[in-house]
């Protein structure tokens, strides 16, 4: 396998960091282009009586594409050593938002971390790296959260 496009789904966490150090030491050794990917899930929204969302939602959201390049910045800035990254910021579920952005951008591998929580949490909620790995249509590195 020769990827030449990595795409990296990270969020603010730890096995979110463990998924880009992994991801970009791929790119480095196929010499492949990466992109990361930031998932805003969306918050309930507050609808005004004239059916407009509260501007509070807009303000929130701003705030959080902000927040977004940011992190997306600095996770480039320490793991990226030059190699070559596209950021992605979009909002939508975590499944849905990394499948979409993966075929949109044409990712022949997408990297992910995953949180590594099992009993009744997993059950309820289910994991959004297995809900990525069922879903999308090219291979998927599922990058453990372990010491």
């Amino acid at each position: 396998m020769n990827f030449k496009k990595i795409l990296i789904a990270v969020d603010n966490s730890t096995c979110s960091e463990k998924a880009a150090q992994t991801g970009y030491e791929m790119a480095t050794k196929f010499g492949a282009e990466v992109a990361l990917l930031n998932i805003i899930e969306p918050a309930p929204a507050t609808v005004n009586p004239d059916f407009t969302l509260a501007p509070v939602f807009m303000e929130m959201y701003d705030n959080s594409e902000e927040n977004s390049h940011t992190l997306l910045k600095e996770i480039s800035y320490k793991h990226g050593n030059g190699v070559p990254t596209t950021y992605l910021t979009s909002l939508d579920t975590a499944t849905h938002g990394i499948i979409q952005q993966a075929e949109e951008w044409g990712a022949e591998l997408i990297v992910i971390g995953t949180h590594g929580r099992t009993g009744l949490y997993h059950f309820l909620m289910g994991s959004v790296a297995e809900h990525v790995a069922r879903k999308s249509a090219c291979p998927v590195l599922i990058v453990p959260n372990k010491d």
